[in-house]
């Protein structure tokens, strides 16, 4: 089978890259900046490209059997929706157009567990859960969420075809050149004094969930959704932080933050991005962290044999990898 690989350069898309060509499949990538591909060689073809440009999609979808979209636009500073959707939903419009016209009709396509609505550690939410406050109020969970919509019509339509949707959770791991999620990691390494929001996240192994997403092109169910999480990896981000402490060996202090400071916070991001000044700061974005969301992985697990990789070990990848870099 040959592999259409979207969104390589990114820290999942570059696991699941490894994954295929460690599975045997045929790769070929199209990424707007393949030179961020790093140690690939001649193990797969390349094609640079606009990825939503009409004809070079058309170019990078002949020949193949099957899609893995993995890009994504995660910029928590983006002010408007319109920022979003070029990638986080057009993309996915035009993936879908194209394999109507290509004849394609397999593809696994990467959402967030953000478009899912959390749960509780009594009762956690799973893939029918629908998507609560704050996230139903965040443009990048939106602007995910009608991607996989737009993608999960496609699959009423192609009914021969094999059409899964993934929502991973906080993704740990190698390969997090930016960083992105790697940043909640390195705000706290070997300081000795941290603070954090009341929340938490559901965390996962990225090579976990790469794992998963290639063995969804031959597992799992047309137009379904699998959450790919970690139940043991479900913590606040104190816990976390005193986890990634106690990984890579120093001491930390780590204080919450009471929820009127950290409300306050969020009021001065938003009068910044009123003013046009980009910031990661809001009191959306705050109220995000503020939430401990709980999540059932059974399905993936049972239909996509999903991992439950330890998350310590996923945090000591994740320096292991950004020290060969800095070396």
């Amino acid at each position: 089978m040959k592999v259409l690989l979207i969104g390589a350069t990114g820290l999942l898309g570059r696991n699941v890259l490894d994954a295929l060509l460690a599975a045997g499949y045929s790769v070929r990538i199209l990424a707007r900046h393949p030179e961020k591909i790093q140690n690939v060689g001649q193990l797969c073809e390349i094609i640079e490209g606009q990825l939503l440009d009409e004809t070079v999609m058309e170019q990078a979808m002949q020949g193949c059997d099957a899609i893995v979209n993995c890009a994504g636009c995660t910029d928590m500073s983006a002010l408007k929706m319109d920022d979003m959707m070029p990638i986080n939903s057009h993309l996915c419009s035009l993936i879908v157009q194209t394999m109507l016209k290509t004849g394609v009709k397999i593809l696994v396509h990467t959402s967030t567990v953000d478009t899912i609505g959390y749960g509780s550690s009594e009762a956690p939410a799973n893939e029918e859960s629908v998507m609560r406050p704050p996230f139903s109020q965040s443009i990048y969970a939106l602007s995910k969420k009608k991607g996989e919509d737009e993608v999960l019509k496609a699959a009423e339509k192609i009914h021969d075809g094999h059409i899964v949707v993934v929502n991973p959770g906080f993704l740990v791991g190698a390969y997090d050149n930016r960083p992105s999620s790697g940043a909640l990691l390195d705000a706290a390494y070997k300081r000795p004094f941290m603070v954090a929001t009341a929340g938490g996240k559901c965390f996962v192994h990225v090579a976990d969930a790469a794992q998963a997403i290639v063995n969804a092109l031959t597992m799992g169910k047309n137009g379904q959704r699998y959450i790919l999480t970690n139940r043991a990896a479900e913590m606040s981000l104190k816990d976390f932080y005193s986890l990634q402490a106690n990984v890579m060996g120093y001491h930390q202090l780590c204080v919450v933050l009471p929820r009127w400071l950290t409300m306050c916070v969020g009021s001065i991001g938003n009068l910044l991005r009123s003013m046009g000044i980009k910031t990661q700061l809001s009191l959306n974005n705050i109220r995000q962290l503020s939430v401990y969301g709980h999540y059932d992985n059974t399905k993936a697990r049972v239909d996509l044999k999903l991992k439950e990789t330890p998350i310590d070990q996923a945090i000591s990848d994740y320096f292991k990898y950004k020290h060969t870099l800095i070396k």
